[in-house]
């Protein structure tokens, strides 16, 4: 067996699993996620765990055994907790707003850059520099996270732009004056 995939998920109190066919419907504090299983893999709760099974062992189904079990515990742990990610705004007259599910961005361009939030995924901006995204999906909150520093990535020589907050940044020695 797939050494992620033979690991069953337990589920925490307040999260409820449906599973219907191959459709996986989790529910909890932060939202209702759901995912539908390959061919060939199957999930079952067993005393308050989720177990993940495989119908032979070809390789594609062994891939695919290991991602859906990853897959649905991520769901777990998103609807129990919920995914964080923080990011920075460096630079003179860089800032953020926030208006409804749209994100208004200042970034030293002509023009300002709007971002529509999509559903599930909310941002906050404290200080106009510091944004956090937050949502149950971890793959929605790290695209929506992406999308926003991909606006003006954090550039090596001064280090402006949008960073994740843990993000170090390499810094270069600008041109040398003989």
């Amino acid at each position: 067996m797939s050494r992620i995939g033979r690991l069953p998920i337990p589920l925490p109190q307040g999260v409820k699993v449906e599973i219907q066919d191959r459709q996986v419907a989790v529910q909890g504090a932060k939202g209702r996620l759901q995912f539908d299983l390959p061919e060939g893999i199957e999930a079952r709760v067993e005393d308050d765990r989720l177990v993940v099974r495989r119908a032979d062992d070809t390789s594609k189904l062994k891939a695919l055994h290991g991602l859906s079990r990853s897959i649905l515990n991520n769901m777990v742990q998103g609807v129990s907790q919920g995914y964080v990610k923080r990011l920075e705004i460096h630079g003179v007259g860089f800032r953020a707003a926030v208006n409804g599910q749209e994100v208004t961005m200042q970034l030293g361009y002509s023009h300002e850059i709007k971002y529509r939030v999509p559903e599930g995924v909310t941002v906050k901006v404290e200080d106009q520099t510091k944004l956090t995204v937050e949502g149950p999906d971890k793959q929605k909150v790290g695209q929506v996270a992406a999308d926003l520093r991909s606006f003006y990535p954090p550039e090596p020589y001064k280090g402006k732009g949008v960073r994740y907050a843990d993000e170090q940044i390499l810094r270069k020695e600008g041109k040398k004056v003989q």
